[in-house]
């Protein structure tokens, strides 16, 4: 029972009825009065089993299952998948292949980033933001569509390459596309950056330092956010990104409010690098492959690499055994490791201030809770 001080907290349950969660999670927070003084992260709503269903398909089976562990980020994730093994395999890809998965990436990231604007507009209180996002993340999922025929779950990646070269005017659409986003996105900032209730309530919120960011192992926009200089596209590329020249946002702050930022400014090196990799597919004849054919079964072995999601590094484990089927895949979440930061990132703010610190780790709960 408590007693004298202790009397005056209490424990409060965020989710996931809460209009802020998105998905199936639970952060407890210990408050007294409106100040958090404990939390609790809770996972483990949404066991799908995934890892291990992995181990009764053989290895093409698995790439739509890879597209399911975040729809929002799916290309990245197929793309992770088809990299392990190919890594496994030791085959390198033809150029076109490399070349087509970093448009797809790209692509994916911006929808993705805008499908967080979108419900960090809903968090605090701007529909409006809610809504242009939402209207210019279209003009993405149409080019997924015209490239795979899918909008969410693209399944375009594949082992050895990709399924299908762009179609004809794909890279006339891209280009339209892109240009257009540029401009709706500093139509998005004005809306964001010059509304003082907006920004209010990310400036100084949930606050972390680079020490705090290394112990924790978070990774991706959230670890930029606090002035560590790292992006694995260009630290440790992949694909084509060795090829490509683009920076890398970083601010020093530490708060939601740094976070915020470094994703809106992810989304315009993103255009930056869709528009190089377009130019330099127009110098790779049409002619060239764009997937390379390559054996059923995996060499025994282990292998890991890693890819860098819209979330942060996404990482997989590969234990094969020489057979069609992997013994063992295992996949590293940026976002179970971020959300698990929920403590220290809650630690002395208000309750008022949780949606606006927590949108800033832009959860995907199906690939954090596997």
């Amino acid at each position: 029972m408590m007693k004298g001080p202790e009397l005056d907290k209490m424990w409060i349950t965020m989710g996931p009825q809460h209009p802020f969660s998105h998905g199936l999670w639970t952060l407890r927070v210990q408050v007294d009065g409106e100040i958090v003084v404990d939390a609790e992260p809770e996972i483990g709503y949404l066991h799908r089993g995934w890892e291990k269903e992995c181990e009764n398909r053989i290895y093409p089976k698995i790439i739509p299952m890879a597209d399911r562990l975040c729809y929002s980020a799916s290309m990245t994730w197929s793309h992770l998948y088809c990299k392990v093994v190919e890594e496994a395999l030791d085959v390198e890809l033809p150029d076109r292949a490399r070349y087509l998965r970093v448009v797809a990436d790209e692509i994916c990231r911006i929808q993705s980033h805008l499908m967080w604007l979108a419900a960090v507009g809903t968090d605090l209180g701007n529909l409006t933001v809610f809504l242009w996002c939402l209207r210019e993340r279209e003009f993405f999922l149409d080019l997924n569509v015209r490239l795979c025929g899918q909008r969410l779950t693209t399944n375009y990646p594949r082992i050895g390459g990709v399924r299908n070269d762009m179609p004809y005017y794909f890279e006339r659409d891209c280009m339209r596309a892109v240009e257009r986003f540029e401009k709706a996105l500093w139509e998005i900032i004005a809306i964001t950056d010059e509304s003082s209730l907006f920004v209010n309530r990310m400036k100084g919120t949930g606050i972390l330092t680079r020490e705090q960011v290394a112990n924790l192992g978070i990774t991706g926009p959230a670890m930029r956010g606090t002035g560590v200089d790292f992006d694995i596209r260009r630290d440790d590329p992949y694909a084509a990104y060795g090829e490509i020249d683009f920076e890398v946002p970083v601010l020093k702050d530490g708060d939601s409010y740094s976070r915020f930022r470094v994703r809106i400014e992810e989304m315009f090196q993103s255009c930056e690098i869709i528009r190089q990799a377009m130019a330099k597919l127009e110098t790779i004849p049409k002619t060239h492959p764009y997937r390379i054919k390559v054996p059923r079964a995996v060499p025994e072995g282990t292998h890991v690499t890693r890819i860098e999601d819209p979330r942060g590094e996404g990482l997989m484990y590969l234990v094969s055994d020489g057979t069609d089927k992997p013994y063992r895949l295992k996949v590293r979440s940026p976002v179970f490791v971020n959300v698990s930061a929920a403590k220290p990132l809650v630690m002395g703010a208000r309750v008022a201030d949780i949606p606006a610190v927590m949108a800033m780790i832009d959860m995907c709960l199906g690939e954090t809770d596997r």
